[in-house]
């Protein structure tokens, strides 16, 4: 399975008549014809839509997604499979990618596990999405409206709204500034490929813990599944996609999902000093059983492989963290080493115990921060969106929002602050 991503790097964004990428890299957007892609009556009170460019003076609040847009100019079946399109299998063909955009959805929600997104100031250094040229849709619901419901309407109204501009881009004849291919050999092949390196796979664990709480895979919600094997590009395709209210700052966006970094430092890195077999996807489940199952046959599936090690990387805290160390667990039993990719809950001190969950086996661990951290946000001259939901955010507080206009929070209320895929600004330093 091939698979080449044309990417179109975006440099500014702005309304204009028609749907273009121009010639010095402004993505143009019909804003009307943006609009109408996301448009549903039934669901929808009101639907608006705004600009936010990194380093304007921008807040974007409650944030329930961000999206790339994607549009397939080759190959079988077309982005969001299950979702837009049909169910055929993706991730091979040529994808068209509009690198730098995004398109967000803006909402209450549930209110208290949607995000904060600020292009500038002290809250932009901890989202990766003040570094994107953003597409803002922001809904309101009608009233009497289920919340899940309304998460899947805003769901499918961002996705048609991404789709909708990447199509327009690509037909409006953006040029490619890179084409990057991603290829994997047959397991056949990749067996007895490059003697001498480890064979790595990537245990890819799922937020599925309830209503609300949803993954969802070629448009299956993924707590029905058990573990199951995903060649890595059809993540590419928009394959996983969120339909997650989570809270904000580990909470994997569809945006995440079509650039895990993960899967690309494994490609990265295949041949060099590893063997990358491929991706087992599991879920994060409630009950005990549940959790045995999924670790089990999950780990079961890495043994089928053949491989000595994998990567094993968490979406959310606390209840998950029990699945994260029972994969670990059982897969170092099974002889397999891991490496868990993971945030912290450790207090605002950081003194605090990080996981809900330890095992002795779990020797090799990659934090994504401590979310408990306390940061002040500036105050900005624009929002976009609401600010009635700030001090009930996860993160957030009584009196989190200030009369100035500006935040105290937890990391915990910044969308991506420490996403458990890396996908996120925060690194550390040893001297």
């Amino acid at each position: 399975m091939k698979l080449e991503l044309q990417k179109a790097k975006v440099k500014n964004i702005a309304w204009g008549d028609k749907t273009a990428l121009l010639a010095d890299g402004t993505l143009q957007i019909n804003k009307e014809e943006f609009l109408a892609a996301a448009s549903d009556t039934e669901h929808f009170k009101t639907l608006n839509a705004d600009l936010a460019r990194p380093g304007e003076s921008v807040r974007i609040c409650p944030v329930k997604d961000a999206i790339q847009p994607r549009y397939k100019t080759e190959g079988v079946g077309q982005v969001f499979p299950g979702m837009l399109s049909g169910v055929e299998t993706v991730g091979s063909g040529k994808t068209f990618v509009l690198d730098g955009a995004a398109v967000v959805t803006c909402g209450r929600i549930v209110g208290f596990q949607e995000g904060i997104v600020d292009m500038s100031g002290e809250g932009a250094k901890y989202t990766p999405f003040s570094k994107t040229m953003n597409a803002v849709l922001v809904f309101e619901p009608v009233e009497g409206i289920e919340p899940h419901e309304y998460e899947k309407a805003c769901r499918l109204a961002g996705f048609r709204a991404a789709l909708y501009v990447a199509e327009a881009a690509w037909k409006a004849g953006a040029a490619v500034d890179e084409t990057k291919p991603y290829e994997l050999p047959s397991f056949a092949e990749a067996m007895k490929a490059y003697p001498g390196l480890p064979k790595v796979a990537y245990i890819y664990m799922l937020q599925t813990q309830g209503l609300l709480h949803d993954t969802y895979v070629y448009g299956v919600d993924a707590k029905k599944i058990i573990p199951t094997l995903i060649h890595p590009n059809e993540t590419m395709d928009c394959a996983i996609v969120s339909g997650n209210c989570v809270s904000a700052c580990d909470k994997n966006s569809t945006y995440v999902h079509q650039n895990n970094p993960v899967i690309r430092s494994l490609y990265e890195r295949h041949g060099k000093d590893i063997n990358f077999i491929g991706v087992i996807i599991t879920n994060e489940n409630v009950t005990l059983m549940d959790k045995q199952r999924s670790s089990s046959y999950a780990v079961k599936l890495a043994s089928m492989l053949g491989v000595d090690g994998v990567v094993i990387s968490e979406e959310g805290f606390g209840n998950p963290d029990a699945d994260l160390i029972m994969n670990c667990r059982k897969a170092e039993q099974a002889g397999i080493r891991t490496a868990l990719i993971t945030d912290e809950y450790a207090g605002r001190d950081g003194a605090s115990q990080s996981l809900a969950d330890a095992t002795k086996e779990a020797d090799a661990v990659v934090t994504a921060g401590n979310a408990n951290m306390i940061v002040v946000l500036p105050p900005q001259e624009k929002l976009i969106g609401f600010t009635d939901y700030t001090d009930v955010i996860a993160g957030g507080f009584n009196g989190s929002l200030r009369a100035d206009g500006s935040i105290e929070v937890e990391l915990q209320a910044i969308t991506g602050a420490t996403c458990e895929l890396g996908f996120n600004p925060l690194s550390a330093k040893t001297w």
